[in-house]
């Protein structure tokens, strides 16, 4: 048998190992299941606040494309907390420099949420 023309042909473009982006609602759950599994309870209770609020906030949004790069974000941030890598994570100058003024303002009130349970807990 003769191989055919199709599997001849190379791919125009190098094919990444990507995974399917999760729908919502299981996205949520999975994340909010890992917190459970893999966080202490301080940072539990901060991470689920965290999710729920930005999902509630996210929740009707129309743009396709906001969508995807929301649902793709916080997958990474699933595979992060399972694979227990948040802990060495740091955020890089190319992505501070993405972030618009209101995205480093929740970033900043995130650092202040977590200072004070740290004070607390000393």
């Amino acid at each position: 048998m003769k191989p055919s023309l199709i599997r001849l042909v190379k791919p125009r473009r190098p094919e990444h190992a990507t995974s399917a982006i999760l729908p919502p609602i299981p996205l949520y759950r999975a994340i909010l299941r890992a917190h459970v599994r893999k966080l202490p309870k301080d940072l539990r209770y901060l991470g689920d606040s965290y999710v729920k609020k930005e999902f509630k906030d996210h929740k009707k949004i129309d743009n396709p494309l906001h969508i995807i790069g929301f649902l793709t974000e916080w997958q990474e941030y699933l595979k992060q907390i399972d694979d227990s890598k948040y802990l060495q994570n740091k955020l890089s100058k190319q992505d501070l420099e993405k972030m618009s003024d209101e995205q480093i303002g929740q970033l900043y009130e995130l650092m202040e949420a977590t200072k004070k349970i740290g004070e607390q807990q000393v």
